[in-house]
């Protein structure tokens, strides 16, 4: 809508007044819709799902934006799933995939998207683009998943892929809820609904969604173990949360992790545990101890298992 030019040939369009491919029409209307909607309906989303590089998609209409509330983050998802199915071994090759993202983050207001276009049409379901045997792929898709409730941006996922589905969806059929009598697709739901709870509970998730101040990385750099480590602050400094996770079938059980202050730190979520069908046992609290680690003054020693996400407090 918003391009004269779009899926067509040279000819088969016309210029604007002003000589631009720019449809003007279309950008009015979409002003209108969103203050018209936003202005009468406090609390409504207005969602655009756009794949090009139009500015201020969500910016404020007095300031020449569309006025959208969010929109979808196509680059984030691409370079997601292209990571997400490459076979662990060649993940450190590819460690620039999960971290580009961050460069653009605040250019709108992102949405994070696992959308029914993306378990369609053969492209798999969510489990089904996994590497590796049956185990590695459930596991696999919690590491993700869990980066995923990490990263800045609102979050969709798709039907079925909350418990890990494997066919694809199709509109003529529910979605496939007899998986849940096994415990692999039980404990995914689990983590999942997990996740959900823990974004509900503290604001460092979703209250500085929108503010470089809310994230920082702690180490973006460690490619050849396929390991992230990241901060989400809490807006008040209070309750701040330490993600690492990794993405490789290697644990890491003298793992040192970078903190910029030296407070105790509380384990909050750990996708190996027996609650999500794992066998690790880790216990709740880690003493930070001063000593340099990812260019921090501080830093605290966790088991890191296979496949691992943890999720600290402090």
């Amino acid at each position: 809508m918003l391009y004269l030019d779009y899926g067509r040939q040279d000819g088969q369009w016309v210029a604007n007044e002003y000589g631009g491919n720019e449809n003007l029409e279309a950008i009015e209307f979409f002003k209108h819709l969103n203050s018209l909607v936003t202005g009468k309906n406090p609390g409504v989303m207005m969602i655009a799902e756009e794949s090009t590089a139009w500015p201020k998609v969500t910016g404020d209409v007095e300031d020449d934006g569309l006025g959208f509330t969010l929109k979808w983050n196509m680059g984030w998802m691409h370079d997601f799933l292209e990571y997400m199915k490459l076979d662990p071994y060649f993940r450190k090759n590819n460690h620039n995939k999960m971290t580009f993202a961050m460069t653009y983050a605040y250019a709108e207001n992102y949405i994070l998207v696992l959308s029914h276009d993306e378990v369609v049409h053969l492209k798999c379901s969510m489990i089904n683009k996994m590497p590796g045997l049956e185990d590695d792929k459930f596991e696999n898709l919690k590491a993700g998943y869990g980066f995923m409730f990490g990263h800045p941006g609102k979050k969709l996922l798709f039907m079925g892929q909350d418990f890990g589905q494997y066919r694809e969806w199709s509109e003529e059929r529910e979605i496939d809820w007899f998986l849940l009598e096994d415990k692999r697709h039980q404990h995914m739901k689990t983590w999942v609904s997990d996740l959900l709870k823990l974004e509900k509970k503290y604001p460092a998730l979703y209250a500085t969604d929108m503010d470089y101040r809310g994230f920082q990385w702690v180490n973006a750099n460690d490619a050849d173990r396929s390991i992230f480590s990241f901060i989400r602050w809490d807006p008040e400094g209070k309750e701040n949360l330490l993600f690492v996770i990794n993405f490789t079938p290697v644990a890491r059980p003298d793992y040192w992790c970078g903190l910029p202050q030296n407070k105790k730190c509380t384990l909050l979520l750990d996708s190996r545990s027996e609650r999500y069908g794992g066998e690790h046992k880790a216990k709740k609290t880690y003493k930070a101890y001063e000593s340099e680690c990812d260019g921090m003054p501080f830093h605290i020693e966790y088991d890191l298992p296979a496949y691992g996400v943890a999720v600290f407090k402090f």
